[in-house]
């Protein structure tokens, strides 16, 4: 029988993580019982605090004590809101999830919960997933380690992780899958009513435009891309119109934002096409031309590339007009 441990990490914790990651795996475990088998999971809460409180203090949670268990086969990193005390707070839990990794535990982590599993070393040269709207905080946190935001659930060497929010739902599907088997998974999404087999975040995606980088020629180039959308120019064009070189100018804007200019420009537009195509009347052929696409391949490609669907499949999930029809 393996033993299954959610963690409770002293810090601002996502309750509905640990609750429904506790169900969702009991379910599974009673499911497999009545099909005949002896329990496959010991499913336990533990941390190094006797209570930890959560929501305002709405809600309470009362976790094992974690040096009571001296080995465990699963770790569950919850969702934590990640800040500067973070590691600090959970030191002694971080030392325990390095030891009962080299000891052959595996770890799943849910959307922030990457911060914690990422300050344990255990993600250095492995790629991992969280959270899209923290992608850029993760990065400059943890330069060296590969984070996959699209992806919605990576597995690599016995780590685990996933995106933001309620996808943590699709992980624990797939972990039942992995320790019980596919019908068992299966029967667990139609008793919670989850979408089995997604695999990408990317629909999810709202692209903000960096601003607070401090550089004012960056600043300016931003500006003049994001009001120049339906327009033809060239980046050497606007490199000169800002008295700097292109070379001196495509440095100066991945430091500053993260993307090259031509990925900026292409982001900015696909985040436009994707709020006219959820709330306006227009067709796919006005939304591209209004974001200055003429060709109709490349507005497509380009657009299921940041948000892993076509314009018209995007259009047919999200404007309400066509949901409701």
């Amino acid at each position: 029988m393996k033993q299954v441990t959610i963690i409770a990490p002293q810090g601002k914790a996502n309750l509905s993580s640990i609750a429904g990651s506790f169900e969702i795996l009991n379910t599974a475990n009673a499911r497999w019982r009545r099909m005949g088998n002896r329990p496959k999971m010991e499913i336990c809460i533990a941390g190094f605090v006797k209570e930890v409180k959560l929501d305002s203090g709405f809600f309470s949670i009362h976790p094992v004590d974690i040096t009571q268990i001296e080995k465990t086969d699963l770790i569950i990193i919850p969702s934590i809101s990640y800040d500067e005390h973070l590691i600090k707070d959970n030191a002694l839990l971080i030392s325990w999830i390095k030891e009962q990794y080299k000891d052959g535990a595996e770890i799943a982590t849910m959307c922030s919960g990457a911060f914690l599993l990422a300050a344990t070393g255990l993600l250095e040269g492995k790629s991992c997933s969280t959270h899209w709207n923290l992608a850029d905080k993760f990065r400059q946190t943890f330069p060296n380690i590969d984070l996959q935001e699209d992806k919605l659930i990576t597995a690599d060497r016995g780590i685990y992780t996933n995106g933001g929010a309620y996808s943590f739902l699709h992980l624990i599907l797939f972990l039942v899958e992995k320790y019980f088997d596919r019908e068992t998974a299966i029967y667990c999404s139609k008793i919670f009513q989850i979408d089995m087999d997604r695999t990408s975040q990317s629909p999810f995606f709202i692209f903000e435009t960096q601003k607070n980088h401090g550089d004012e020629l960056i600043g300016h180039a931003q500006t003049y891309i994001e009001e120049n959308l339906s327009s033809k120019f060239s980046f050497e064009e606007l490199a000169s119109k800002l008295a700097t070189s292109r070379r001196n100018f495509d440095r100066r804007f991945i430091k500053a934002t993260g993307n090259t200019p031509v990925e900026y420009l292409q982001r900015v537009k696909v985040e436009v096409a994707k709020s006219n195509l959820e709330k306006g009347r227009e067709s796919i052929f006005e939304v591209m031309d209004k974001v200055g696409y003429s060709d109709e391949k490349a507005f497509r490609e380009v657009f299921k590339k940041f948000t892993g669907m076509s314009p018209l499949e995007y259009k047919g999930k999200y404007n309400k007009e066509v949901v409701l029809a």
